[in-house]
């Protein structure tokens, strides 16, 4: 058996507005409040197991092998350059 530690990646995709109070605060447990695409790591248990499910159609759920920071949360969604560079051209070359 592995002895790696396993979590959850938590990603709300849907606010909770308009719905029961029960909703609100079972994400704000699993640490989601109201903010949409907010990403928070668990590890795998039981008890968040049961949260994510009471509360499935508002949240993507990823089991992932490692944490990640919002640092690099950050660095991930950032977008390509559009651009890059294939070569250099010559320096003082006259023509």
């Amino acid at each position: 058996m592995s002895s790696a530690q396993r979590y959850f990646r938590i990603t709300l995709l849907r606010s909770a507005i308009g719905l029961p109070g029960r909703t609100s605060r079972i994400l704000a447990a699993l640490g989601l409040h109201n903010k949409r695409l907010r990403t928070v790591y668990h590890p795998v248990s039981p008890d968040v197991a049961g949260q994510i499910f009471a509360v499935k159609e508002l949240v993507d759920v990823q089991e992932v092998d490692q944490a990640l920071t919002q640092q690099e949360l950050r660095e991930l969604r950032r977008p390509d350059k559009g651009w890059y560079v294939e070569r250099r051209a010559a320096e003082g070359r006259s023509g």
